[in-house]
């Protein structure tokens, strides 16, 4: 059995081996200096980034040593400049790029064996964990930009049919009562998933499935994005400025819905969690279907109480166990799986799909817990509270499953699309 710090190299080594099968292991060098949208950073950035985060955090901070690159601190520090404006920038070239990030995990590596796992920052290796988890984080937004691009599909779709689709209720009923959000103990947790607190949840109806992508089409088809009753007054500006009338990467040809996906156009799997929709577009559809998206707080008691032993679930399906039977998590298919699969992964309650597939939007906007204390660094989530950010729960399947947990907090503005973001819904008991 590995112990602490030989798992964290070998989780370490898979992170970069997937970081490097995004970036130069997968396109030219002109594609990864370009920018294939405002919303995205050059992939070479990323790939810089993820290598001074690590030398900042792990080398710097954990291990006390002397910095290899300062002069790169303020180039590829993501909150002094904004993702459009980094193609401008002085980077690294791809090649530079891979060579420090290289230098960086070597000198990681050796420091390891000296780092006493100890104090707040590395007790337990919180700071390793908070690195694996950062690195995995570009890497699905490495996934992200490769969506957007245009050309030739650069990733290949895994070997191997998909889950089958299973069979299940449409609903679930979640009795009221208390739960409790969050968490005081887990080594992975993220600040904002801090402290953990009691929360008294109404009983509601929750959809056992995600939407999916048939029952999306029949609101595009019914005129839902021509009805302004179903869209918050913030959604139909945006509806109405942008023009968009479809999920993001859908268009109708010969009476077909057809999508792109990662460079590939192939009709839309209408047994598919819907993705690419943003949080109004979520909220529409809810109002259209007469229900609602779920509180950030119904979505996580869902899936992660246990009402028979009354206690929290790290996962769905108990505190811990293999993904690759639960879950659709960390690019083992470069798509959502089909609705109802993985049953063994349904929570207590029995709603299936929670983790993996698509990051679910809530209703809730985000900020800190009662009690929240910043740590290590206010930037990572202090500094995005106040409610103009939404909260998703969940996972997709470009998320790894390191952060594929119950009390795992995304958040992004109502208006994005090009993350793997889908919704399921709910409604008062």
């Amino acid at each position: 059995m590995m112990d602490v710090k030989e798992r964290i190299i070998a989780e370490l080594t898979a992170a970069r081996d997937r970081s490097f099968g995004l970036t130069v292991g997968a396109l030219d060098d002109p594609e990864l200096t370009s920018q294939v949208s405002p919303l995205m950073s050059p992939l070479v950035w990323d790939l810089a980034h993820i290598g001074n985060y690590e030398e900042q955090w792990l080398l710097r901070a954990a291990a006390g040593a002397t910095a290899i690159r300062a002069d790169i601190d303020d180039i590829y520090d993501a909150f002094e400049h904004p993702r459009a404006e980094r193609p401008s920038l002085p980077l690294l070239t791809p090649a530079e790029s891979r060579a420090y990030i290289t230098t960086v995990r070597d000198q990681v590596i050796d420091s390891l064996e000296k780092v006493p796992f100890a104090g707040a920052l590395a007790g337990d290796g919180f700071v390793y964990h908070m690195v694996i988890q950062h690195e995995h984080q570009h890497d699905e937004t490495m996934l992200a930009t490769h969506q957007l691009r245009k050309g030739a599909p650069a990733l290949l779709d895994p070997p191997g049919p998909s889950p089958a689709a299973g069979t299940c209720e449409p609903e679930v009923l979640i009795p009221g009562g208390p739960f409790l959000m969050g968490t005081t103990d887990d080594p992975w947790a993220y600040d904002n998933e801090r402290p953990g607190h009691w929360v008294e949840v109404p009983s509601f109806h929750l959809d056992t499935t995600p939407v999916g992508n048939a029952a999306y089409a029949a609101f595009v088809e019914a005129g839902g994005y021509r009805d302004r009753r179903w869209w918050h007054p913030k959604g139909w500006e945006w509806r109405s400025s942008s023009g968009k009338e479809a999920p993001g990467f859908w268009h109708r040809e010969g009476g077909q819905w057809l999508r792109r996906r990662l460079g590939r156009v192939e009709p839309v799997p209408m047994d598919e969690p819907v993705q690419h929709v943003n949080w109004y577009e979520a909220d529409a559809y809810a109002r259209w279907a007469g229900r609602r998206l779920p509180t950030e707080a119904e979505w996580e008691k869902a899936a992660s109480w246990d009402p028979v032993a009354e206690r929290k679930r790290r996962l769905p399906w108990g505190d811990a166990g293999e993904a690759d039977d639960h879950a659709n998590l960390g690019q083992r298919l470069l798509h959502p799986a089909p609705l109802g699969s993985y049953p063994e992964g349904a929570s207590a309650y029995g709603v299936r799909q929670l983790i993996g597939d698509v990051w679910e939007w809530t209703s809730t906007g985000f900020d800190g817990y009662p009690g929240f204390r910043s740590f290590p660094y206010k930037e990572y989530s202090e500094v995005f509270f106040g409610g103009d950010y939404k909260v998703l729960k969940g996972g997709s399947w470009a998320t790894h499953a390191l952060s594929g947990r119950a009390t795992f907090r995304n958040w992004d503005y109502p208006i994005r699309r090009q993350i793997f973001a889908g919704f399921r819904c709910a409604r008062d008991a």
